[in-house]
């Protein structure tokens, strides 16, 4: 995860490693990983992804998990599985790391079911 992240100017580099210690402090279970070529944090399964492109910055936490905090995502680009958040504007870190809260809880959940 460090050489992905470093591969990045400067700017997009803190960013991203906000983001990696937002999802660390919300899952400090979680263990990270590189799946898909793009930081992965793995509990009981996939948790979530993250990635930067130009321009924006992309975060995978599952349709889920888009589909629940729908309202709060509203304002960014969103696809089935992924929100992008423009790296010119603030990063809603708060927000990245109720989702990945939200996350552990429900593979937690699907692990009790199988």
């Amino acid at each position: 995860m460090d050489d992905y992240i470093s591969a990045f100017p400067k700017d997009v580099q803190g960013i991203l490693e906000r983001i990696r210690r937002t999802i660390r402090e919300s899952a400090p279970e979680a263990e990270e990983t590189i799946s898909y070529q793009i930081p992965t944090f793995r509990f009981q399964g996939n948790l979530v992804h993250f990635a930067a492109f130009k321009g924006h910055v992309e975060f995978y936490p599952t349709p889920s998990a888009i589909e629940r905090f729908e309202k709060e995502l509203a304002r960014y680009e969103r696809a089935k599985g992924v929100v992008r958040f423009p790296v010119d504007k603030p990063i809603p870190y708060d927000l990245i790391g109720k989702i990945v809260r939200h996350r552990v809880r429900e593979n937690l959940k699907k692990g009790r079911k199988q």
